[in-house]
């Protein structure tokens, strides 16, 4: 984990050191601003990590506001990499073969700050639409037919979300707005698969975030997982905060329901990492269960999936992926993933990989979309 970390900030501080550099030589003409884009250059790209490291130590205010302005941050930073990128690669390309016109070069230094602005400007339009995406949560409906087995009901009406990421960022008015959404499709059982939370507890509860859980209804309840970002921000912590709630986080067990489905709990695959205790193996979970009930199971990373297929569970629910959340990122978790989002099935198993409720970092969608599921099962 210290590993990946250090190579991840290595890359990132490289990345940012680039844009920086190209930002310098753009105000060239204009040295007595250098110091203050200096200063405003670490504050922001830095702003997201800092907050996050110096949390004890900020007031309210500021921490919202410098993790709110770093993560807007990373969507930025994206963008600008590509664009700039592009840029040297045609200019790379016009030294080779010169096709660019000589008014470029007569007044170079202007001809840079023009390019600036309209990189600047056209970056922010694509952060700004993807923070419509972002908000627009859409619903997806699953329509599924399976045996029924032994249990008695001939239906049921499942909602699922997972990654909803509730931080100071969106916090409680997005939660609201996803409670609303769940609330309307009249769920008989809501699903969490994992990373609802992304800051500590105590942050979470002194903002007076997650009070709009109080508002959902659900007749067999709410159930959750714990995801990656539940290790991040305290794994023991995290989870109380849900369960006074009302949310029942499984972990490494399962719960039979009404005496005709069980709903399976599996912890994340980064527990090792963060409690260096491995999770239980599937089958060793299942080992005791007796009846031929339908199985569903929580698993927030969708990773070796043949081991549900094998283990005879009915139907897997995972998220994680965010389908990338912004392009080119959905590129790159299709070849990572087995599913990076939507449906499959494998022998008698089905699958559904949820693109998210909510972001990590960026509050922005480019390319993907916030979705709430609802899975309709019947029982033939």
């Amino acid at each position: 984990m210290y590993l990946f970390f250090t190579i991840f900030f290595s890359i990132y501080t490289a990345l940012n050191y680039y844009v920086f550099i190209k930002g310098w030589q753009a105000l060239n003409s204009i040295p007595v601003i250098k110091p203050f884009y200096i200063a405003a250059f670490m504050l922001t790209s830095y702003g997201y990590i800092f907050a996050k490291l110096f949390d004890k130590y900020l007031t309210p205010a500021v921490y919202n506001l410098w993790l709110t302005i770093g993560a807007y941050w990373f969507a930025f930073f994206v963008y600008f990499i590509f664009f700039l990128l592009g840029l040297d690669i045609i200019l790379l390309l016009d030294s080779l073969i010169h096709f660019l016109p000589d008014i470029i070069y007569n007044n170079y230094e202007l001809t840079g700050q023009i390019i600036s602005i309209v990189i600047v400007g056209f970056v922010s339009l694509i952060v700004l639409l993807g923070n419509y995406y972002k908000r627009n949560i859409i619903i997806k409906t699953l329509n599924i037919s399976l045996p029924k087995k032994n249990g008695k009901l001939n239906e049921l009406n499942i909602v699922m979300a997972a990654d909803l990421h509730l931080s100071t960022i969106d916090g409680e008015k997005l939660l609201s707005s996803i409670v609303d959404k769940i609330n309307s499709l009249n769920p008989d059982i809501i699903l969490f698969a994992g990373d609802i939370v992304d800051d500590k507890a105590v942050i979470l509860k002194d903002r007076g975030i997650g009070n709009s859980f109080k508002k959902l209804n659900a007749k067999y309840g709410m159930y959750t997982v714990n995801g990656n970002h539940e290790f991040i921000n305290d794994v023991e912590q995290s989870d109380k905060f849900l369960e006074k709630f009302g949310i029942k986080v499984l972990r490494d067990n399962y719960e039979l329901i009404d005496n005709s489905f069980y709903i399976i709990g599996r912890e994340d695959v980064v527990m090792k990492a963060f409690t260096g205790r491995s999770r239980m193996s599937l089958m060793h979970i299942i080992s005791t269960i007796t009846s031929d009930h339908l199985k569903i199971l929580l698993d927030h990373t969708p990773v070796k999936l043949h081991q549900a297929e094998e283990s005879g569970i009915d139907l897997q629910l995972s998220g994680h992926t965010h389908n990338g959340q912004i392009w080119p990122g959905n590129i790159f978790t299709r070849w990572i993933f087995e599913v990076s989002h939507g449906y499959k099935k494998k022998g008698t198993t089905h699958y559904y990989v949820t693109s998210g409720a909510g972001t990590w970092g960026p509050p922005v969608r480019i390319r993907t979309r916030s979705e709430i599921v609802n899975i309709k099962i019947t029982f033939n």
